[in-house]
């Protein structure tokens, strides 16, 4: 209906694709170079791009431009999985048994 105006706001959603698209690029440099191993694991990578791939299309959608990216209509990861910590990591306790569990106590 009105897609062909432009809104009052197209020029700032323009900016915040511009930014989202430098960190794209960013994130190209670190897969390219190898430098994101640093950073992430590859798990972590991997939801990391997905994130920046739907924001990027989200604002390419508000400013009015086409959507590069079928990832916007994908559905199949969870809001725990996309905006999750996958970093953060439960200890295990039969790891490392203490002496009173396993009856060598010294008795």
């Amino acid at each position: 209906m009105a897609e062909g105006q432009p809104g009052p706001y197209d020029d700032v959603a323009r900016r915040w694709l511009a930014l989202v698209e430098r960190r794209q690029q960013h994130f190209i440099e670190l897969c390219d170079t190898g430098r994101w191993r640093h950073y992430y694991t590859h798990d972590e990578f991997l939801v990391e791009m997905r994130k920046l791939l739907r924001v990027r299309d989200r604002w390419a959608a508000i400013a009015g431009l086409p959507v590069a990216d079928a990832l916007a209509d994908d559905d199949s990861l969870g809001v725990e999985e996309i905006f999750g910590f996958p970093h953060r990591v439960e200890p295990l306790e039969d790891v490392l048994p203490t002496p009173w569990q396993n009856g060598l106590n010294g008795a």
